[in-house]
């Protein structure tokens, strides 16, 4: 076998196709003619780009803190607007970064199915299909409309790209956001049982879909896709005997507390954590960047979401540290990469937790709420409190199980209904958005939950609200996707 490999040059397709691009492109070919070449081709597909700036600052978990500056990549999505920017941290960073990754896994799988031994890379085929499906499902969740069962038939997709580009432009077809689902689900069952978690280099597992990482993922797909009874499934497949609690982070521990905030910002993407289930490495300023943004998470955010009541009764354990206007919890440390050893310039990394065992929990809570399974719904919100609440931080820094317990009655009154169904499910809300601060995560349940955001400026003029059918929920695809033939987003 002499498959050829060109991975950069499928992804122009989709963003360029500009000739004098073409001209600067690096010689990328191998042979890839061995099981091991074909698996370190398919490590590469996974998206190296960072969604969380973006992500974050449209959320409702960023305020104007006023402080000097303004970064484009931070400001234009505050503002609901397209960011007119291509570097990392940005959507078009994200679109460019997922193609090629999808590309990554194209060229793999055809250089599996052109092998004369193809039993031999069952596991690599495995993973391309199931990074895949992870990457198209990332891309339609943020360029197109959120999956929805009465429209996914007619809104507008992404291109779902599955096979090697051998012409450098070529007219792609959005799809539909139904097509694409039906393209991701396949992909998704079709690699799961080729997985496994052996072939990976030891220490490797959590850089590469495991079976655990397949079956998180599966469960976040299947929550997007309503399918509740396959959520409780997958998640329950995640992890030996469905059992989620051991693998969540000990937040409220007095060894985790005790901890040096550098420690913390270490330990909380480090692979020998239980609860990070994939882990990818990114080009991003978000580590340094985000405490001192102008618009983020804000003391006043911090008074009214965080040290606020909640259902538990007790107060949540994550610690924050800087002042009034720079506060952060400790989570991703920058991994700085210079060019060569002896120059003082290079490219900062951050390490990103793309799939967690919190996750699961709360996408199975979610789904056996829907099911009417309250008790089961009931027990994984009070196993994640377990890890989250204590009393208080001076004397009692501790989860007091008599105290904070969360039961029916409890629930329905914090909430003031008598809809247990909707009790739980506001009460995932309310834990993930404080559990996946910083993170991006609060941006999918605004969509899924079509969730208004409100942005009021600092001197409280021209207050914007991002309504449940605002356009702008959907970020705008790059423009030169156009030369694809792809049609933009409606504005």
């Amino acid at each position: 076998m002499k498959t050829k490999l060109f991975f950069i040059l499928p992804v122009l397709a989709l963003v360029t196709g500009c000739s004098d691009y073409l001209e600067h492109l690096p010689d990328q070919r191998t042979e890839l003619n061995t099981p091991e070449k074909v698996a370190e081709l398919v490590a590469t597909a996974y998206p190296r780009a960072n969604y969380i700036t973006f992500l974050e600052a449209m959320s409702d978990n960023a305020e104007d803190k006023a402080l000097s500056g303004g970064e484009l990549i931070n400001r234009e999505p505050w503002f609901f607007n397209d960011v007119p920017d291509r570097n990392e941290d940005t959507p078009d960073y994200y679109w460019f970064a997922a193609y090629t990754a999808i590309a990554a896994a194209n060229h793999a799988l055809e250089a599996i199915g052109q092998a004369p031994d193809p039993e031999e890379y069952q596991a690599s085929k495995g993973e391309a299909l199931v990074a895949r499906a992870y990457t198209h499902f990332m891309l339609v969740t943020l360029f197109s409309r959120v999956y929805n069962p009465a429209t996914a038939a007619s809104d507008p997709g992404i291109p779902y790209v599955t096979e090697p580009e051998k012409q450098v432009t070529k007219p792609y077809a959005r799809g539909t956001v139904a097509s694409v689902y039906e393209q991701i689900e396949q992909d998704l069952l079709a690699g799961i049982p080729l997985l496994d978690n052996m072939s990976y280099k030891e220490g490797a597992g959590k850089y590469h879909f495991t079976t655990s990482a397949a079956h998180a993922f599966a469960s976040r797909f299947y929550l997007f896709k309503q399918d509740y009874a396959r959520v409780v499934e997958h998640a329950n497949l995640a992890f030996p005997g469905g059992v989620i609690l051991p693998s969540l982070r000990p937040i409220n521990s007095a060894a985790y507390r005790a901890l040096e905030p550098a420690v913390k910002l270490a330990e909380y993407t480090k692979a020998d954590v239980p609860a990070n289930l994939l882990l990818v490495e990114t080009p991003s300023l978000w580590a340094r960047s985000l405490r001192g943004y102008r618009y983020g998470f804000s003391s006043h955010m911090l008074r009214t979401f965080i040290w606020d009541d909640n259902v538990t009764g007790g107060l949540w354990g994550y610690m924050f540290y800087g002042n009034e206007q720079t506060l952060f919890t400790p989570k991703f440390r920058e991994h700085f990469v210079k060019e060569d050893p002896n120059a003082d310039f290079g490219s900062p990394y951050n390490m990103v937790p793309l799939l967690t065992a919190e996750e699961v929990l709360f996408n199975r809570a979610e789904a056996n709420a829907r099911l009417g399974q309250y008790d089961a719904a009931l027990q994984d919100l009070n196993d994640f409190a377990s890890t989250r609440i204590i009393v208080n931080d001076y004397d009692a820094p501790y989860y007091d199980p008599a105290q904070h317990v969360i039961t029916r009655p409890r629930m329905l009154s914090f909430h003031a209904t008598q809809d247990l169904e909707a009790a739980l499910i506001q009460t995932v809300l309310d834990f993930k958005r404080v559990e996946f601060l910083c993170e991006g995560l609060r941006w999918f349940d605004i969509l899924r939950h079509r969730l208004p955001v409100v942005h009021t400026p600092y001197n409280r003029e021209n207050i914007m609200t991002l309504g449940p059918n605002d356009p702008r929920r959907v970020i705008q695809i790059p423009q030169e996707a156009q030369m694809a033939g792809l049609e933009l987003n409606p504005r």
